[in-house]
């Protein structure tokens, strides 16, 4: 039987990650004490009657048998012919107080006399043994709801590649670089089709916008050598395990230069095997998707 576990810190996503499965067809269960795992993996291999070949579990610091027990009830579950495959997910401290923050559920390790903070690092310790046991830990500080879910199902389908996904994100300078970007170029040396009248309503999917930009040089240069750049410099960021490195390409209004650059660079990386998304931050929702 395949057999997901989906673990990890209050606030990281479980119950995102949980519902992504459930799409794929997972039988899921949240919070199941670890005890009844073999139990459960024995019933549904037994009963034909179920027609489940996939399930999934999400178990929290709350099932600290399953802490204390991990070894044996690995090796339980093995010799119930189940080799469950653990995916784990973390974000930063500051980040999962601010989501604490925003919403009115308390945190499972809190009480009384123990504040947030002091949680969250008590749990953070307490699932060390857990995520160092996981297949992929997933770190998901700046991932949307949509990106970790993208993640999940390709965890669980087999086809999260060695390298991370390039997430190419176009935005203008005038209302401030992306903070989440990993790194981020400037094309505002590029020519700029705003100051063409007939261009200027125009966006750069379109293909007034293409042709004029594709009539210089420089942009075939700026292209060439930032598509060399990033491919060099990708497999540094493969030995942090990082799902996603996102590369944010600004110009003045983000409407022109930068989403044709991401357009450009998005295709090609594709053509070569690399997964690869896009995000126009500024573009209207009827332009950019």
């Amino acid at each position: 039987m395949n057999l997901i576990i989906v673990s990890g810190l209050s606030g990281s996503g479980k119950s995102i990650a949980l519902h992504a499965l459930e799409d794929l067809g997972y039988f899921c269960i949240d919070n199941l004490p670890f005890g009844m795992l073999p139990q459960l993996a024995a019933q549904l291999q037994r009963s034909s009657s179920t027609g489940i070949e996939s399930a999934a579990v999400s178990i929290d610091s709350r099932s600290r048998e399953f802490l204390e027990t991990l070894k044996t009830g690995i090796d339980e579950l093995r010799a119930a012919a189940v080799t469950p495959r653990i995916v784990f997910l973390e974000a930063d401290t500051e980040r999962l107080l601010q989501r604490y923050s925003e919403t009115r559920r308390r945190h499972p390790l809190t009480d009384e006399d123990t504040p947030l903070l002091e949680g969250i690092l008590r749990e953070r310790e307490l699932l060390t043994p857990l995520a160092d046991a996981a297949e992929r830990t997933i770190d998901t500080s700046i991932m949307t709801p949509y990106e970790l879910r993208v993640a999940i199902r390709g965890f669980a389908q087999g086809t999260l590649q060695s390298r991370p996904t390039l997430l190419f994100q176009s935005f203008g300078f005038k209302r401030g670089a992306p903070s989440d970007a990993d790194t981020v170029f400037d094309l505002r040396c590029l020519p700029n089709p705003y100051w063409e009248t007939e261009l200027r309503d125009f966006c750069g999917l379109d293909r007034p916008v293409i042709d004029f930009l594709e009539r210089t040089e420089l942009v075939h240069q700026m292209a060439a050598e930032l598509k060399s750049f990033i491919s060099f410099w990708i497999k540094h960021f493969d030995v942090v395990d990082r799902s996603y490195l996102t590369v944010a390409l600004g110009c003045t209004g983000g409407q022109h230069r930068s989403v044709y650059m991401v357009e450009r660079l998005a295709r090609e990386f594709r053509e070569i095997g690399d997964p690869v998304q896009i995000r126009h931050r500024d573009l209207p929702p009827a332009q950019g998707g």
